[in-house]
């Protein structure tokens, strides 16, 4: 319900504030005076694309800003999906600069055109006779259906059974392409598992190939040097090993000779124990150094294949080449098992489908037992609106499965006495479009939250009973849900809870509309000047008032 509504710097309105009525407020005004204006404004709040051409000054932005009660409009998950703070009153702010930029808020965080197109769609519903093709449209068609029967709890059914089915669906279509692609690369995979298996590679024995290949690959130098150095440690006259020898034991003579000397004599210690070592160490290493050229041509031939296929695949270690033989043998398997894989996932998409079938067959059925009662109610509402001779019906055609159900609707319509029905879209007039959708809102004001309905001069062309029919029917769709009417007839205007006035103010500059609630008197007048002119005699003031009582 909209509480509050502001527009500042818009076309002709420099400052307009209006709080309308929660029940039906009218609106008039002379021709030209503003009120298309308004709803121009509204629309961009709704999401409708801006111009700078609508500013009035030319140095200022223009604002327009709406307040609106939604407690009744189940927003919250709208509000959560767009992460925005929901508020009982929620507040839309449209701007437009000077420079052309235009910018939306909800409860002033920035919002996108998109999101405010959805949200504004859920609040506010304008209705003119140049409005009206949604109307023509099967979706909308099939939402009226809906909203009559009272499918609700069906639809959403039905919906998350659809979701399901496309869940399903699209996980067999995804497991028949994969097989389709692993199809073509099984045999090649095998065959690159197969030739990195046959390797049986364990981790880290690259760099022990490579070790040990050095050392045959050089065995017989290596085993002679070892052994020059052995012979200068080992030999008897002039080894090394002979000469520290001799050292050690002048030393242990210094030590007794003097103290002073058992320092040095323990540090010669740990380096002739050292040696020793170090010549055990060698001819530990020179017995271990074999000639081998068997030996040497496995490892050759060994770390060549393990080469060639590290280059094939682009690797540098054995660890690299053992993930991608894990990586394989998993294809391998899933390709070896993908059968059994297909047939479970083609049972899940054969129940799915079934539940689907099931589902939507409830959903249709509920929405064709509706046609006969609201085919019957849209006539007679519309015989009461001046079209005696209008017939309707309602078409159904089963559909391949989508979101909305299983069914496509179409309203079948004549507005002549004898005429063929045909689909609403080619043969209504927009007065009858208007008229229809004004019939279809008032059987739908006790069936569903309607945002607020802005009836903007639906009453054009008609007249006397027919104008007094609509408006109560207006009436009664504000007892439950907020109407704003721009009527140009005074007694549809005289039926209001509250009575808008809008005109021209040509004091300053530039013309600008002003809007006005008149009160009990100056609504008399207003309504007078409506019956007979500017300047009203005293019989149509008196028309105007027994308007007001009737």
């Amino acid at each position: 319900m909209l509480k509050s509504l502001s527009i500042s710097n818009y076309a002709l309105i420099d400052q307009l504030d209006m709080q309308p009525s929660k029940g039906l407020s009218m609106i008039t005004g002379e021709t030209g005076a503003g009120k298309s204006i308004m709803l121009g404004a509204v629309g961009l709040l709704l999401g409708n694309r801006s111009d700078t051409k609508v500013l009035l000054h030319d140095d200022k932005k223009c604002v327009v800003e709406g307040a609106f009660d939604i407690r009744e409009y189940g927003l919250n998950k709208f509000f959560e999906q767009e992460e925005l703070d929901y508020e009982e009153t929620c507040i839309i702010r449209r701007e437009i600069s000077p420079g052309g930029k235009s910018r939306s808020f909800v409860n002033d965080t920035p919002v996108l055109l998109e999101s405010l197109k959805i949200l504004g769609s859920k609040l506010m519903d304008v209705h003119s006779q140049h409005d009206t093709l949604q109307l023509g449209e099967g979706s909308y068609q099939l939402s009226l259906v809906d909203a009559f029967a009272s499918t609700s709890s069906e639809l959403d059914s039905y919906q998350l059974k659809f979701k399901s089915f496309k869940k399903a669906k699209r996980q067999f279509e995804e497991l028949k392409q994969k097989a389709f692609e692993m199809q073509k690369e099984a045999d090649y995979n095998q065959f690159q598992l197969d030739e990195l298996s046959a390797l049986t590679l364990v981790a880290g024995e690259q760099a022990e190939l490579e070790s040990a290949q050095e050392v045959l690959e050089n065995a017989e130098e290596i085993k002679l040097k070892i052994n020059e150095m052995l012979a200068l440690f080992q030999e008897e006259q002039i080894g090394i090993i002979q000469g520290l020898a001799q050292i050690q034991h002048g030393m242990q003579s210094l030590e007794r000779l003097a103290h002073k000397f058992s320092e040095i004599r323990e540090r010669f210690q740990s380096v002739f124990i050292e040696v020793k070592d170090l010549t055990e160490t060698l001819i530990d290493e020179e017995s271990k150094v074999e000639i081998d050229f068997a030996k040497l041509d496995q490892i050759r031939e060994r770390l060549s294949k393990i080469y060639q296929l590290q280059k094939k695949h682009g690797v540098n270690s054995v660890e690299e080449l053992m993930q991608i033989e894990n990586e394989l043998a998993d294809k391998v398997f899933q390709f070896q098992n993908l059968d059994e894989s297909l047939a479970e996932a083609e049972k899940s998409l054969k129940e799915a489908q079934a539940l689907l079938a099931d589902s939507g067959a409830l959903l249709t059925k509920k929405r064709q037992s509706c046609f006969p009662l609201f085919e019957k109610q849209l006539q007679e509402l519309l015989i009461g609106l001046g079209m005696e001779n209008a017939r309707i019906q309602f078409e159904h055609k089963p559909v391949s499965p989508s979101l909305s159900g299983l069914d496509e609707v179409e309203i079948l319509f004549s507005a002549n006495k004898g005429g063929v029905l045909q689909p609403l879209k080619k043969v209504a007039s927009g007065g009858e479009f208007s008229r229809l959708l004004f019939a279809i809102k008032y059987l739908m004001a006790d069936k569903m939250a309607l945002p607020t309905l802005i009836f903007d001069e639906i009453d054009t062309g008609i007249s006397g009973e027919v104008a007094l029919q609509m408006v109560r029917m207006m009436k009664e769709i504000a007892t439950r849900h907020q109407v704003i009417c721009i009527t140009h007839l005074p007694q549809v205007a005289a039926k209001g809870d509250l009575h808008y006035f809008v005109y021209k103010d040509n004091s300053s500059e530039k013309t600008i509309s002003k809007i006005k609630l008149l009160a009990a008197e100056e609504r008399v007048t207003e309504l007078a000047k409506m019956i007979a002119g500017a300047n009203p005699s005293t019989s149509a003031l008196e028309s105007a008032k027994e308007l007001l009582l009737n």
